[in-house]
């Protein structure tokens, strides 16, 4: 019988293709796997040790997210080798604000077509970034889907499972009015507001990827793709207890994500003056003549995450952190006010 139908082949769908790409993933994967990863690659099912030694009534903890439209620069300025990495390290952040550490990931990658150098890329970014977090990289689904997917276009949607003692985790609950809260900076968009910024860059402003940016030092493409910060080696790095909340500021901006981590009798209390916000936004705002409250919830204007300590621990932690007092908690309704 033939490995691939012919009729198969000609709708589109080259399983030889893919098989032959699978074939490259063990060695890229397995340099993410640890004793607690059992099996070798390409069962049905990744296969992980639920052992936690030393960690009382431990608890896990599941996300899921995409790239967006970031991919969009990625394809157009042939550049696949970081949108992996932005993948891992949203998701990483997305778990480590409840105080949980990563264990293991899984990726979903969808096309029309495979191109083999893309894949690669893709995977060899997954893997690097799973390794840099102490995360397996466990498996992976691989789509081809003509039809669907449209000339070099593809998704990629990665999960990610991690673990917290029971009593260490952030639910908002240690929140207090008085904290301080602290701004992590961003390094650009992360993975959010793509949509919006390629309206305004490549389309108003009728600048193609490889073209440089005003006042900026790289060019579309070189800003636009700078990877997504992982923030849990941080997190981690702080003494126990000091850590009351955080909120990964992704897609909603400050005014959405950080309430997410905060009781309902506490509200956030942000100084506009003490917020960094690096040119590559007021570029986009000012080209695209957009408001000051929009671009607070498409983007994350500066801040990637934001951690709430207690005010008499404020400068030891934003030392720690790497990041810089903006604001307080009050007593009031959940929500965020710039004051």
């Amino acid at each position: 019988m033939s490995a691939c139908p012919a009729a198969y082949a000609r709708a589109g769908v080259d399983v030889d293709l893919g098989n032959a790409l699978k074939d490259r993933l063990p060695a890229l994967v397995r340099q993410t796997h640890g004793p607690r990863v059992l099996g070798g690659v390409g069962g049905f099912g990744g296969l992980f040790r639920a052992a936690f030694p030393g960690m009382k009534d431990p608890v896990l903890v599941a996300s899921m997210d995409g790239v967006g439209t970031k991919l969009k620069i990625a394809v157009l300025a042939g550049r696949h080798n970081t949108v992996g990495e932005d993948l891992v390290n949203h998701c990483v952040n997305d778990i480590a604000v409840m105080g949980a550490q990563p264990l293991f990931f899984l990726d979903y990658l969808g096309a029309g077509k495979l191109d083999p150098a893309v894949f690669t890329s893709v995977i060899a970014g997954l893997a690097r970034a799973c390794r840099r977090a102490g995360c397996a990289l466990l498996g992976g689904e691989t789509a081809q889907m003509p039809g669907l997917y449209h000339g070099p276009d593809y998704d990629l949607v990665g999960c990610i499972v991690g673990v917290v003692a029971k009593r260490a985790i952030l639910d908002g609950s240690r929140v207090r009015p008085g904290d301080a809260l602290i701004s992590l900076p961003s390094n650009g968009l992360h993975t959010n507001g793509y949509t919006l910024a390629r309206q305004v860059i490549l389309g108003k402003m009728r600048l193609g990827v490889n073209d440089r940016l005003p006042g900026l030092p790289g060019t579309v493409a070189d800003e636009l793709l700078r990877v997504h910060r992982n923030y849990g080696p941080r997190l981690q790095a702080l003494p126990a207890g000091m850590l009351h909340a955080a909120a990964h500021i992704t897609g909603g901006g400050l005014p959405d994500n950080l309430p997410r981590s905060l009781p309902e009798n506490c509200r956030a209390v942000i100084d506009p003056r003490r917020l960094r916000v690096p040119k590559l936004f007021r570029l986009i705002q000012e080209a695209g003549r957009v408001g000051e409250e929009e671009m607070f919830r498409v983007f994350n204007m500066g801040t990637g995450l934001v951690a709430v300590v207690a005010a008499r621990e404020a400068a030891a932690a934003a030392r720690l952190l790497r990041g810089r007092v903006i604001g307080h908690i009050e007593r009031g309704p959940r929500g965020v006010e710039f004051v």
